[in-house]
């Protein structure tokens, strides 16, 4: 099991976009991909079923789904939604990441 935390703005936004975007019910899928500054980058996307062969956490309307190549990676992760002047987006805060470029969006472990 993967223990995934996300905040009650984070929730709602992602939920605000699904309905925006005409997905309702869809799975917000986080996962790992190769990239950026450290080696390792953040993703986020919508699905509209979940294929079997990941973890889900369920919380409050949403369904979140990790691969589970990624569950190690994002086990313990805690996503926020952050609005303000100095930053304004999805923060994603990860007790796994040894090292985190400056922009907040690369990591290594």
């Amino acid at each position: 099991m993967v223990a995934i935390e996300v905040t009650p703005s984070a929730r709602d936004q992602v939920l605000r976009i699904m309905e925006k975007q005409g997905k309702p019910g869809s799975a917000l899928r986080l996962y790992v991909q190769g990239g950026g500054c450290s080696g390792l980058t953040y993703g986020m996307s919508f699905d509209k079923q979940e294929s079997g062969d990941e973890v889900a956490y369920r919380d409050q309307g949403l369904i979140v789904v990790v691969d589970k190549a990624s569950a190690p990676l994002l086990d313990g992760v805690k996503v926020d939604f952050l609005l303000g002047l100095e930053a304004s987006g999805f923060k994603v805060s990860n007790p796994n990441a040894t090292h985190t470029c400056s922009c907040g969006k690369s990591f290594s472990t």
